[in-house]
């Protein structure tokens, strides 16, 4: 009997009571498989813009070691002259006393100098090699170290600092350049609720993540992240936040967030920022992203070793 004609004896045995049954289900089926591929395309869509972000921030860290290079010849070159100028400026400073109003010229152009070079200073910190002494340390002595080295500025901003740190979390990192990192990032964090009329609150907080790697595998790392409740980055700012001497500010030289870069750039980790979701959340987010395994030439807990800033 033709395949067809064995269809249709089939078809016509079926109740339509059965025959309804039969065609929710495949319409069930159906609709499930059509759930499931959108869900797979908006995942591998996703995976594929962080594999994206991913890459561009290995771009971004070449791009900075490069800048780094040039800016610490131009630094040297600088220095240099700086401190003859004001030694000069000092002296004259000494042999005006009984000038007052030209000492005064000679103490702005002291200040002046003074300025340049703690510029100068901070293109250094973000220019050299440094090496990296790696060690296990307590997330929560990191934070607490930080704090206390931004105490000033949070004092003085009426803020509420909320820390939900697992006291067993540790980091696998150098303690110095990991707290020049994150008062870096505390620092800013306040300056930004400066602006903001809502509740300050600086959100402190470390757990495990995994993230992917430029070769697009998934890897374990440990997150340290800085919330705060301020109005947040503008989509025009969040891309140059990295950018050497780029700064919003009315001080300050720009170099804050690149040198944190390149601190975690020799800890072989990242650094992530984004907006929260206002209105629940308003601020900003950063996340400092360390390696929690034996990958990428990162140390195990307990050892010692160098690494070399911007290698």
């Amino acid at each position: 009997m033709p395949a067809a004609l064995e269809l249709e004896s089939a078809t016509a045995q079926l109740s339509h009571t059965e025959l309804a049954e039969l065609m929710r289900t495949f319409n069930d089926v159906t609709e499930r498989l059509s759930a499931t591929h959108e869900s797979l395309r908006a995942e591998v869509s996703r995976l594929n813009t962080e594999l994206s972000d991913t890459r561009a921030q290995l771009n971004r860290a070449r791009e900075l070691a490069s800048l780094g290079e040039m800016a610490a010849g131009i630094a040297h070159e600088v220095r240099n002259p700086l401190g003859s100028i004001r030694l000069y400026a000092t002296m004259l400073e000494e042999d005006l006393a009984d000038r007052p109003s030209e000492q005064n010229v000679a103490c702005k152009i002291r200040g002046a100098v003074q300025h340049l070079d703690a510029v100068v200073g901070d293109v250094l910190t973000f220019a050299r090699e440094t090496n990296l002494r790696c060690e296990s340390v307590e997330a929560a002595s990191l934070f607490e170290q930080a704090l206390a080295a931004c105490a000033d500025v949070i004092d003085s901003s009426d803020m509420e600092v909320v820390a939900e740190i697992d006291a067993d979390l540790r980091v696998d990192c150098d303690p110095s350049a990991v707290h020049q990192a994150l008062v870096n990032v505390i620092r800013n964090a306040c300056q930004a609720m400066d602006q903001s009329d809502v509740c300050r609150r600086l959100i402190l907080g470390a757990a495990p993540d995994h993230v992917l790697d430029p070769d697009g595998k998934r890897v374990p790392m440990l997150a340290l992240t800085i919330r705060d409740t301020g109005p947040g980055i503008t989509d025009d700012v969040i891309g140059r936040l990295f950018n050497p001497f780029f700064t919003t500010r009315s001080t300050g030289t720009g170099l804050g967030l690149a040198i944190v870069h390149r601190i975690l750039d020799a800890h072989r980790g990242r650094i992530q920022i984004t907006n929260c979701n206002p209105p629940q959340h308003p601020g900003a987010l950063v996340e400092l992203l360390f390696p929690m395994n034996h990958e990428n030439g990162h140390d195990a807990p307990g050892e010692v070793h160098e690494h070399r800033l911007g290698s």
